[in-house]
Formats: C-alpha cells, sequence, structure tokens
C-alpha cells in the first residue's frame, strides 16, 4: 500500500536546519512528513564529531529511506567543511594540472572525509564552463573553459565520488558559466542558440550522464532559445531537454529555491510546485526557516488534491530518488561508535593535505 499523500511529498524536500541540531519544529515537521533529505551549511558545522552526530540524528527524518545528509562541498570559495577537514582548493586547480589522475585522487579524498562524518550527497562537481571572466559566481569553482578538459574532470570526480559511497551532482544544468548575474541576487540569461547550447554548455552534463552520474541540479537560468519566460528550474521545455535529449534518468534537483533568482518573482511554496511539475525531483530549500519548508510542503500536497500538479508526476519523482537512494543509502549504516572512530583516522589526514597540496601548486 503505497504511504499517505503527505509522507510521500515530503520526500521531495532536502530541507534545511538553522542551526548546529536537528530542532524539535524539525522533528515535528519530520512526523508529518517524511522528509527526502537536509543540506549542512556553515551555521551548521562546528567539528567533524558534531557533523557525524547530526548525520546521525538527520538520517532519521526519512521515512521508508533514510533522509539525504548533504552538502556543497567542492573546494575553494563554496567549502562548508574547513579545518580541521582538509581544505581543497578551487577545482580550476584540476584543470590545469596535468592529467586527471589528480581530479581522482582528491574525489576519493574527498569521499572518504564526507563519508566518514555520514555525509552520503555531494553537490558537486561544478560542470559549468568558465567561459565569461566577467562571471561573477561560478569562476574557480568551473573546472574550465574548455569543453573536453571540463568533461573529462568532471566524469573522473563523479567516478571516484560515486565509487566510494557518495552520491554526487552535476550542476549546474543546462549552463551557469556564460553569465554576468549572480543568479543568489538575480535572474540570469544565457542567450545562446540551441546548436551552442548543444554543443558546449550541454557537453560536461551529457559526459557526466554517460559516466553514471546519480543527481543533476539545475540553474536558476533563463535560456530564451528554449523558454524566454521562466527559469529553467520552472521550465518544462528545458528540464525535458534534460531526459529527452541528454537521456538523463536520475533525479534532477532544484538549486535553492530561497535564492532571489527565484524568490523575487515567485514565492518559495509556488515555486516548489512549478518546479515539480517542470521535471524536478527533489527541492532544495535552503535557509533554515523551517516554517517555510512546512509551507512549501503544505502548498505541494494541496497542488496534488485539487489535480494543479498531477500525482502521477510526483511518483514519477519519487520512482527516482528510490532508485538513486537504493544505490547509495541501501546498505544498513555503520553503528555509531564505529563511524567514530573512523572519522578521527580520515579526517585531514596527512594522505589528503599531501592532494590539496598538489592541487595548490596549480593554482
Amino acid at each position: 500500500m503505497p504511504a499517505p499523500l503527505r509522507h510521500r511529498i515530503g520526500q521531495l524536500l532536502i530541507g534545511s536546519l538553522p542551526g548546529r541540531e536537528v530542532t524539535v519544529e524539525m522533528r515535528a515537521l519530520a512526523r508529518e512528513f517524511d522528509l527526502g533529505g537536509v543540506v549542512l551549511f556553515a551555521r551548521n558545522v562546528e567539528s567533524p564529531e558534531q557533523v557525524l552526530e547530526l548525520a546521525f540524528t538527520s538520517e532519521v527524518l526519512g521515512g521508508e529511506w533514510p533522509a539525504w545528509v548533504s552538502v556543497d562541498q567542492e573546494g575553494g570559495r563554496v567549502a562548508r567543511l574547513r579545518a580541521p577537514f582538509t581544505v581543497w582548493p578551487p577545482m580550476a586547480t584540476l584543470g590545469r594540472a596535468p592529467s586527471g589522475e589528480l581530479a581522482t585522487r582528491f574525489a576519493q579524498a574527498l569521499a572518504r572525509e564526507l563519508r566518514a562524518v555520514g555525509i552520503s550527497l555531494d553537490f558537486a562537481p561544478v560542470l559549468d564552463l568558465n567561459t565569461n571572466p566577467a562571471n561573477p559566481v561560478i569562476g574557480d569553482r568551473s573546472l574550465s573553459a574548455d569543453v573536453d578538459t571540463a568533461s573529462a574532470l568532471g566524469t573522473a570526480i563523479i567516478t571516484a565520488l560515486q565509487a566510494a559511497g557518495v552520491a554526487a551532482c552535476g550542476k549546474h544544468f543546462p549552463g551557469h558559466g556564460d553569465t554576468t548575474v549572480d543568479s543568489h541576487l538575480d535572474l540570469p540569461v544565457v542567450d545562446h542558440s540551441p546548436d551552442r547550447l548543444r554543443a558546449v554548455e550541454f557537453a560536461p552534463f551529457r559526459a557526466a550522464i554517460a559516466a553514471g552520474v546519480a543527481l543533476v541540479m539545475t540553474a536558476h537560468v533563463v535560456v530564451p532559445a528554449h523558454d524566454d519566460t521562466r527559469p529553467a528550474t520552472l521550465s518544462p521545455r528545458v528540464l525535458r531537454l534534460l531526459r529527452d535529449d541528454l537521456g538523463f534518468r536520475g533525479v534532477v534537483v532544484s538549486d535553492d529555491l530561497d535564492m532571489q533568482a527565484i524568490a523575487k518573482s515567485w514565492p518559495v511554496p509556488d515555486a516548489a510546485v512549478a518546479a515539480v511539475g517542470a521535471g524536478c525531483d527533489a527541492l532544495l530549500v535552503c535557509s533554515g526557516n523551517v516554517e517555510m519548508q512546512a509551507l512549501t510542503l503544505e502548498a505541494l500536497v494541496k497542488a496534488v488534491e485539487s489535480g494543479a500538479l498531477p500525482l502521477a508526476r510526483v511518483d514519477d519523482a519519487l520512482a527516482r530518488s528510490a532508485r538513486v537512494k537504493a544505490r547509495f543509502l541501501g546498505a544498513a549504516a555503520a553503528p555509531m561508535r564505529q563511524r567514530l572512530r573512523a572519522w578521527r583516522d580520515v579526517v585531514g589526514c596527512e594522505e589528503h593535505q599531501l592532494v590539496a597540496a598538489e592541487m595548490a601548486v596549480f593554482a
């Protein structure tokens, strides 16, 4: 028998916490809605042991499947886990290295540290191409401006992360590299022809999909060649390109719906309904506002009950999520005491520091 609607709807949300522990309010939300996961930010992190304990208590916010414990751990500017975790240089350093072997060792080390503290999903690698020097948000987060280099290194990182048990997420489809606006602040436009998009911006995503990437994150950008009114996250036309043209069968996750590129024009609950309707299978709401997360889930329930959001679309999203979770969360979790022992030998260890130092040579 299918789970009640509210519990199924809750699995669409990868929510966020206001502080360093799971609050009473978040536990109450999880009792009413089985949550799909949580995403950790610097505000949630005090120490490796605290992150491990937080991961342990966050996993049980899910229902049939454990909740994702996820993070943006790219290196450089975007790294939620700081020392004593290994401090990684930006991914652009890998693009300057003479071979992809360093990218593989980086991702293996990164995955070991994430798994040691209970993190199961990393929103990395960035697959946007660094083709616009005026881009205020991508820059050295990108592996390269070169299509072949970014594709090969992105594939190497995805393969190594996932072989070590951490789900990878390629971002930000259909490409955020050639913009001059930060989508955290406003809505960028990517004004290229369909042929250019297919040959350049889509290429690293096509390679990632061929490598079996578990998730792809959408970009809050308008692509007039395919939809001149809605950002990619809310656009059925753009997300159909990901499914139909690129053949992606994994989980499509929205970028943070609290970002101003969306929130200036669409209230978060309305954007959530539109995003799922457009083809997103999971939703990020990252402000830590539990009340907003509750309102978002209520809006999704009402949309299904009214027929505005087809239940079949929700069930399709949940089926995709279940398949991916089966790959990465299907095995029984290690006992807490075993995890506690493991992180001390892994986090910030000498081997990982040497990899980071090797990357820094190419800064």
